[in-house]
């Protein structure tokens, strides 16, 4: 009995081993599926999470790259807008620059009668120095009124920036204007730009010395040059030294002959009532000849202001050529002065007076940037007196050989007849009243 229970507990322990080592084995075998597919689903969640990740980088990345092409397009955006800005203010500059040039030649030609639109172009006479002067454009009646330093910027003559030097004449002159007139008919043999109102430099001093004259002053009376009479206008030299005492009527000589600036306004300063008397009288002279297109700031010429026209100085020398004195001292060939301890030897700024071929009664010259060069002459030629005015020559020799020209065809057996001399005329446009 005691046999069979024990056999009974061995085959229930077995049985219950048996199981105890089945359950075990089921659990390994289940732990061992479990972990593959636990590592396949971290893998995959992991690949997952990096298809994200990658996604969202590469949507940041092409965003990144949209900004940064955003940008560069900006970039070149702004570039080009700025360089179209540029293009569109020099374009606005150049259109401002032709308008100013255009408006300067419609208000010349209703302050003169001469000049016209078409006569100023930019690619002509230095169109950059237009707006300046169109700044300080005025008119007094019919006589344009221009900055002093209008032209010295660019060392044109007003002359070059009103077109007026592009005007064709049979005697291919190289002065912009010109007229040759018979002192005792009144005829006009040759004419170019003759109405234009320009400025006329130095041969001012031949209003200079009419006043002078006129006034009857005492010649003899010495006159003191002073630091007054210093140019601080163009800043030209002198050789008459600040202490220089000398006569009235060797301060006109020179004036005259020499074109002496510190003569001439050592004449306007010494008159009764001064410089200020001075202009008012050169004025007064002007519309008593009736020179209209003519104004006088100073006695020197030294200012552009000083204007006036061929016409206008034509009268001018007509009126001065009765005056002895003056037909005197201009035509001198060469005058000698004290100054200090030492004698000062001035010569004739008109080369003409010293040739054989000439017979000149009267003569002035002119010169400063903004007028070029400039003569007005008395001569006799082939039995006729002849006045000519010759402005804004464009060579420091030119104004002379215009006249040489103008002497040959005079003296040419075409011009000789008696029974008239055939006119020359030349102008860029008609004379408006």
């Amino acid at each position: 009995m005691v046999r069979q229970k024990f056999k009974l507990r061995l085959v229930v322990g077995l049985l219950v081993s048996v199981f105890a080592v089945s359950l075990g084995f089921n659990a390994q075998a289940a732990g061992s599926r479990a972990k593959p597919q636990s590592q396949s689903s971290v893998k995959s969640a992991a690949k997952a999470s990096g298809k994200k990740v990658a996604s969202k980088g590469s949507k940041k990345g092409r965003a990144n790259q949209v900004a940064t092409k955003g940008t560069r397009q900006g970039r070149t955006a702004m570039k080009a807008g700025s360089k179209s800005s540029l293009q569109s203010r020099q374009a606005s500059s150049r259109k401002s620059r032709r308008d100013a040039g255009v408006n300067l030649a419609r208000a010349s030609s209703r302050a003169s009668g001469v000049m016209t639109a078409a006569m100023v172009r930019p690619s002509q006479a230095r169109a950059q120095a237009i707006p300046t002067m169109v700044s300080s454009y005025q008119t007094l009646g019919r006589t344009p009124i221009a900055s002093p330093s209008a032209s010295a910027a660019t060392g044109a003559s007003f002359g070059q920036i009103y077109g007026l030097h592009h005007t064709q004449d049979p005697l291919e002159l190289k002065s912009s204007v010109a007229l040759v007139v018979d002192q005792d008919t009144n005829e006009i043999l040759l004419a170019k730009n003759s109405d234009a109102v320009l400025p006329i430099a130095s041969l001012t001093k031949l209003m200079t010395a009419m006043v002078v004259v006129e006034a009857r002053l005492p010649l003899d009376e010495l006159i003191t040059i002073t630091q007054d009479d210093v140019d601080t206008e163009k800043n030209s030299s002198s050789r008459l030294a600040v202490g220089t005492v000398l006569p009235r009527g060797e301060a006109l000589h020179l004036a005259l002959m020499a074109s002496e600036n510190r003569a001439a306004h050592a004449l306007g300063r010494t008159f009764p009532g001064g410089l200020q008397q001075f202009g008012g009288r050169m004025n007064n002279k002007a519309r008593q000849l009736g020179m209209v297109d003519s104004r006088y700031v100073e006695p020197t010429g030294l200012s552009s202001r000083n204007q006036s026209s061929a016409r206008d100085l034509a009268s001018l020398v007509r009126a001065a050529y009765q005056q002895p004195l003056i037909r005197e001292l201009s035509v001198s060939p060469s005058h000698s002065v004290q100054v200090g301890a030492r004698q000062v030897r001035f010569g004739n700024t008109n080369s003409l007076v010293r040739s054989p071929v000439w017979d000149i009664g009267l003569q002035k010259t002119g010169y400063i940037v903004e007028a070029g060069r400039c003569l007005v002459m008395q001569a006799r030629m082939a039995g006729r007196k002849l006045i000519m005015v010759f402005l804004d020559s464009s060579g420091k020799y030119s104004r002379q050989a215009d006249a040489e020209r103008v002497r040959r065809w005079i003296e040419s057996s075409s011009v000789q007849q008696h029974s008239g001399t055939p006119a020359v005329s030349a102008s860029r446009a008609p004379r408006t009243s």
